[in-house]
């Protein structure tokens, strides 16, 4: 499974309305590819490709797996997955929770696998938004019973989102997430013998903007729970439990003992799905009123 936060340059690409700082610094957070790992029809899970339009006209790509549970769907979960690879090695993440009773949508930001454009800081929120709207806009989804969960960058796209979006949605699950892009570049390159005498140029070459940490504290009164490996080497956990600090109520933080970037998901899969499941349950049949 894809899990890295890759922070390496990338040529770059120019987008209007955004500055050329931004523009150039786009390319440190960004791996994507259009190599295909599989599909859900390796797990013999029913889905479909679908297609929607970004806020450019960019052409979106992503999977819609339907709950596969008795008694129809409890609710839907929009899945914004992590910097590296495409979905076809991300879907891995959510392919439990159609038979746990949940649809899914899982997407390519613009730029990653079938999805047409290219990847920047402020187009991965407008693909949120796409997603979303997408999602709403069909017929056999309850837009009512809307869940966000994003990992690692997905977690950071996922927090703004729901910050503009909080009346659109139940819940969220922001899970490895950082809450500032330009204090995880200085994370990386401070722990990079390569890199760190150039440690003092990030806070010119890292714009300000979309930063989760910003956004975390609009997001109430939807209930957010936050996920993060005590030994994730990728993203610090403290950046979790700053934006927790920062986040209103109902909130909540389960931070895992040993866990690695993702790795709970291969580790300890059970209580993670256990973890997750509990949480949708309660922001779906309760709101926060029982959320913890």
């Amino acid at each position: 499974m894809p899990g890295c936060l890759c922070l390496l340059p990338q040529p770059a690409m120019f987008y209007a309305g955004e500055s050329l700082l931004m523009r150039l610094s786009d390319r440190l957070f960004y791996r994507p590819d259009r190599r295909d790992r599989g599909s859900p029809k390796d797990h013999s899970l029913c889905y479909e490709d679908v297609f929607f339009p970004a806020a450019d006209g960019s052409r979106l790509h992503g999977w819609f797996l339907p709950a596969s549970a008795d008694g129809g769907a409890r609710g839907t979960v929009l899945h914004l997955h992590g910097n590296a690879a495409n979905v076809t090695g991300h879907y891995e993440f959510v392919r439990w929770l159609p038979a746990a009773g949940y649809d899914v949508l899982t997407f390519d930001y613009r730029g990653y696998g079938r999805s047409e454009g290219r990847v920047s800081r402020r187009g991965t929120v407008e693909d949120g938004a796409a997603a979303l709207d997408y999602l709403r806009g069909r017929g056999d989804v309850d837009s009512t019973r809307l869940i966000l969960y994003g990992q690692s960058i997905g977690a950071a796209v996922a927090v703004v989102l729901a910050a503009e979006r909080r009346d659109q949605i139940r819940g969220l699950v922001a899970e490895g997430g950082f809450g500032d892009y330009r204090e995880i570049v200085q994370h990386h390159v401070m722990n990079n013998p390569l890199l760190i005498l150039m440690a003092w140029w990030a806070p010119f070459l890292i714009p300000k903007g979309r930063d989760p940490i910003e956004s975390v504290g609009r997001i109430v009164p939807t209930p957010v729970l936050f996920v993060h490996g005590r030994a994730d080497r990728i993203v610090p956990w403290q950046m979790s439990q700053a934006m927790y600090d920062r986040a209103g109520e109902p909130k909540d933080l389960w931070l895992i003992d040993g866990m690695d970037h993702y790795e709970v998901w291969e580790a300890r899969p059970e209580e993670a799905q256990a973890r997750l499941s509990a949480f949708f349950e309660t922001v779906l049949d309760h709101g926060g009123d029982h959320f913890h």
